[in-house]
């Protein structure tokens, strides 16, 4: 049986993915799988309104994440932060994951920003007061925080000596050891210049700073500036005992195996689509046996690069789209209506590379609803 793709014909596999439930959590490397968050199809929702989320089908895929033994990254930008869903829904967000996680012993991670504030100009007392409001909340339900990049800061900020003024400040507040966040400009254009300047080397010195400044708060860092080398470089120099978290979609396998030098630990996007494969290769990796788990995750590369290409933002339609094939929602709706952010073709080639690695647990649903796609964009089987 083949399938009718815009670029030619392709056989599905048959066999159902082979990774089940139940495996321990990697020992390892610590590893968060930032999750997407499933829209509601059935919402009267205008452009540009709050987002409505299907709060049972999104809480599903998190205990989906959770029995494969990853954490899970909530209300990062995979869940269409500043790309759909709000401040208050991300709040909602981050309360139902908190209270879900404890009641199945997951692990969680939540986004602070400072995304409550409108689109304009913000003084920087103003920017601290947003990034104090979300840290609060995520504290107060058991979430680990991450102190994501805020478009507001990036605005706001004159100098680097602002940035870390700003994040000791934070630092200082937090209960918790947090993980900082440095979200590179193709993942969001505003962040451009983040730590004061756009040049790398001037910019990871001032993140540097922040961290040796008070290394007994910062748990690790997630870098995500698609720089394999510029990570190592930076993980090096980190203060003993705080984590670099891979964010790099596009080298995450060398990474997490890492070197004579030391290794990132992960929290990524990509994790989302590939989680139950991506949990089993980081626990042959637990045994030793890196060509293994090189083996296992090498072969997603292909994937992770063809669904973060250029714009690398709008990677989330790719992310929602596989999670319909896989099963794990029954529509291929996002908020915000970014399900039209990628075409075709670019969705098909992400069905073909993602069926090639066995990712879905019922092939044949995944071919079916593949084919009602194509139907409605006219590619008649």
């Amino acid at each position: 049986m083949t399938i009718r793709l815009p670029h030619g014909t392709y056989e599905p596999r048959t066999a159902p993915a082979p990774f089940a439930p139940g495996g321990a959590p990697p020992a390892s490397r610590t590893v968060f799988s930032a999750a997407h968050v499933v829209a509601d199809p059935y919402a009267d929702v205008a452009p540009g309104s709050p987002a409505a989320v299907d709060w049972d089908a999104t809480l599903a895929f998190r205990r989906h994440l959770w029995s494969h033994g990853l954490g899970v990254a909530e209300a990062m930008d995979t869940a269409q932060r500043g790309m759909g869903l709000d401040w208050a829904g991300a709040a909602e967000l981050i309360r139902r994951s908190a209270a879900e996680a404890k009641a199945v012993g997951g692990r969680i991670a939540a986004g602070v920003g400072t995304d409550q504030l409108p689109s304009g100009g913000h003084d920087l007392e103003t920017v601290r007061t947003a990034y104090e409001e979300q840290l609060a909340l995520v504290e107060d339900t058991g979430a680990q925080p991450v102190l994501m990049a805020s478009r507001a800061l990036a605005a706001a900020a004159q100098s680097p000596d602002d940035y870390v003024t700003l994040y000791t400040h934070l630092l200082r507040q937090a209960s918790e050891p947090v993980i900082l966040h440095w979200l590179g400009p193709m993942f969001d254009p505003a962040l451009d210049g983040y730590w004061g300047s756009a040049d790398l080397d001037a910019a990871t010195d001032t993140f540097l700073k922040v961290i040796a400044e008070h290394p007994d708060k910062v748990d690790g860092i997630k870098v995500s500036l698609l720089d394999a080398q510029r990570e190592v470089d930076l993980r090096r120099r980190l203060p003993e005992g705080v984590r670099c978290y891979t964010g790099d979609d596009f080298h995450y396998p060398e990474l997490i195996a890492g070197d004579d030098h030391g290794f990132s630990h992960a929290l990524l996007g990509i994790f989302d689509p590939l989680g139950p494969l991506a949990a089993e290769a980081v626990r042959v990796l637990d045994t030793g046996d890196t060509e293994g788990f090189r083996a296992l995750l090498d072969p997603t590369v292909a994937l992770s690069r063809h669904l973060f290409q250029a714009p690398t933002r709008f990677y989330k339609t790719g992310v929602v789209f596989l999670a319909w094939l896989a099963g794990h929602q029954d529509h291929f709706t996002m908020v915000g209506g970014l399900q039209s952010a990628r075409p075709l073709p670019h969705l098909a080639r992400a069905y073909e590379l993602a069926d090639g690695l066995g990712l879905f647990p019922d092939p044949q649903l995944a071919e079916s609803r593949m084919k009602s796609l194509l139907t409605v964009y006219g590619v008649e089987q």
